[in-house]
C-alpha cells in the first residue's frame, strides 16, 4: 500500500512524491516489467493505473499481436462479428472458445500462436468429443484468426490446411423410425398433449426450433405450403425465448403442405379454442401447451421418451422425427434435390450423405425391378 505526504493510505501501487506528483506503478504480466507513470492529480493517477492494468491483464486493441487470444477473442465477438452473425453462432463461438479454446491458448499472444498449438487444441478434444464439434471448434478457430489478420492484428492465420479436425469419436448414425415404429409411435401418441406437434413435424420434416416458432401468419393456405422465417427456443440460462433467423440462408424456404398437415393444423386451431389463458406475446403462434405459451425444448424430448416405452420402441429425440420424414420421401422416390429445399440443407451434399444408405437400398430394389428387362440372352 502506498502512502501520500501525509502519511494517508492512496492503495496498492500509488505513492506521493515528495514533490507532490502521484506515482502509478504495476509490473506487466505480459512483459514481467515494471510500469511507471506520474500525475499531479490522485484520481488521475487511480484511473490510469486501474486502465493500464486491465489491458496489461486482458490485452486491448491497441496491443497488437501482443495482446492474449483471450483478449482478441472477447474484443473480437463483441466488436467485431457483433450483431454480424446469428445468435446461434455467437454461442456456438462462446461454447467453443470456453470449453475448448481458451484452456490451451488463451493466455498465449496472438503473434505467438502457431499450427501446432492450434492443432493441440483439436488433439486434446478426440477423445471426449464427436467429429463434428471439433470441426465446429476449427471453424471458431479459423474465423477469429482470420480477421485479426483482416485488421492487422498478425501476419498470418496459424490455422492452415495442415490443422486436422476429423479426429474425434465416431458419430451415432442418425436413426430413422421404420414404417413399422412409426405406426406403433402415432397410435401411442394419439392422446397426448403433443400428438399434433409429431404428427406435424412426420409431415413436413421441420427443425425442433422452427416448428416452436411457427405463426399462424405461416401458413398460406390457399397455396398449401408454410414459410419458414424464424427459430425460436427456450433458454434456461437467460430463462427466457429467444428468436433468431433458421439455421441457414436456405433455412428460409417455403414447405409444401400434404392434406394430412393441413388436417392437423385445423385440429391444432380447435384445440387452441380450449385454453383458457393465452399470453399476448404468443397469441399467433400454432403449437402451445395447455399454459398459453410454447412447449420448451427438452419437454418434448422428455414426452418421446415416456411414449416410446409405452410403445416398446427404441427412445429417440424430436430430430429423429425429422430424419424419418427425409426417409420417407427418398424411399417414395423424391429427388434428393428436392429433399434438400425441403429440408434447409445449405447444398444437396449434406441431404445426400444423411440419406445415401436409403438410395442405395432403393437403387437396388430399382435395378431388381428391370432385371428381366436387362437380360436379352
Amino acid at each position: 500500500m502506498g502512502k501520500d505526504l501525509k502519511n494517508r493510505e492512496l492503495g496498492v501501487g500509488i505513492s506521493q512524491r515528495k514533490d507532490g506528483l502521484y506515482t502509478g506503478r504495476f509490473v506487466s504480466k505480459r512483459t514481467g516489467k515494471r510500469v511507471q507513470r506520474y500525475f499531479p492529480k490522485l484520481q488521475e493517477c487511480r484511473n490510469w493505473l486501474a486502465d493500464a492494468v486491465f489491458q496489461d491483464e486482458h490485452g486491448g486493441i491497441d496491443a497488437s499481436g501482443d495482446m492474449t487470444v483471450t483478449a482478441w477473442f472477447e474484443y473480437w465477438i463483441e466488436n467485431i462479428k457483433g450483431d454480424s452473425i446469428r445468435p446461434n453462432t455467437v454461442r456456438n463461438y462462446k461454447e467453443r472458445f470456453q470449453h475448448n479454446i481458451k484452456k490451451c491458448i488463451g493466455n498465449m499472444l496472438l503473434s505467438d500462436v502457431k499450427p501446432m498449438h492450434c492443432q493441440n487444441v483439436l488433439n486434446q478434444m478426440k477423445d471426449d468429443y464427436k467429429t463434428s464439434t471439433i470441426y465446429q471448434t476449427r471453424i471458431a478457430l479459423y474465423c477469429m484468426f482470420s480477421d485479426a489478420v483482416e485488421n492487422d492484428i498478425i501476419n498470418k492465420n496459424p490455422v492452415t490446411k495442415a490443422v486436422k479436425y476429423n479426429i474425434g469419436k465416431e458419430p451415432k448414425k442418425v436413426r430413422a423410425l421404420t414404417i413399422d415404429e412409426q405406426k406403433k409411435f402415432l397410435e401411442t401418441a394419439v392422446n397426448s398433449s403433443n400428438y399434433n406437434q409429431f404428427a406435424f413435424l412426420l409431415q413436413t420434416g421441420l427443425r425442433t426450433g422452427e416448428l416452436i416458432g411457427l405463426k399462424w401468419s405461416d401458413i398460406d393456405w390457399g397455396k398449401k405450403v408454410v414459410h419458414i422465417r424464424r427459430s425460436m427456443e427456450y433458454r434456461y440460462s437467460v430463462g427466457e425465448w429467444i428468436i433468431g433467423e433458421p439455421k441457414s440462408k436456405s433455412g428460409y424456404r417455403d414447405v409444401p403442405l400434404t392434406d394430412e398437415a393441413i388436417s392437423i393444423l385445423k385440429n391444432q386451431r380447435e384445440k387452441l379454442k380450449s385454453i383458457k389463458v393465452i399470453n399476448l406475446e404468443h397469441k399467433d403462434y400454432i403449437f402451445l401447451c395447455r399454459k398459453g405459451e410454447p412447449t420448451k425444448n427438452s419437454a418434448y424430448d422428455s414426452t418421446l421418451f415416456k411414449l416410446c416405452e409405452k410403445a416398446g420402441i427404441e427412445k429417440f429425440s424430436m430430430h429423429v422425427l425429422r430424419h424419418t420424414f427425409g426417409t420417407r420421401c427418398i424411399e417414395a422416390g423424391m429427388r434428393p434435390k428436392t429433399l434438400q429445399i425441403i429440408l434447409g440443407h445449405s447444398n444437396v451434399g449434406i441431404t445426400m450423405n444423411l440419406y445415401v444408405h436409403v438410395t442405395e437400398d432403393e437403387k437396388q430394389k430399382e435395378v431388381e425391378r428391370i432385371e428381366k428387362a436387362l437380360k436379352i440372352v
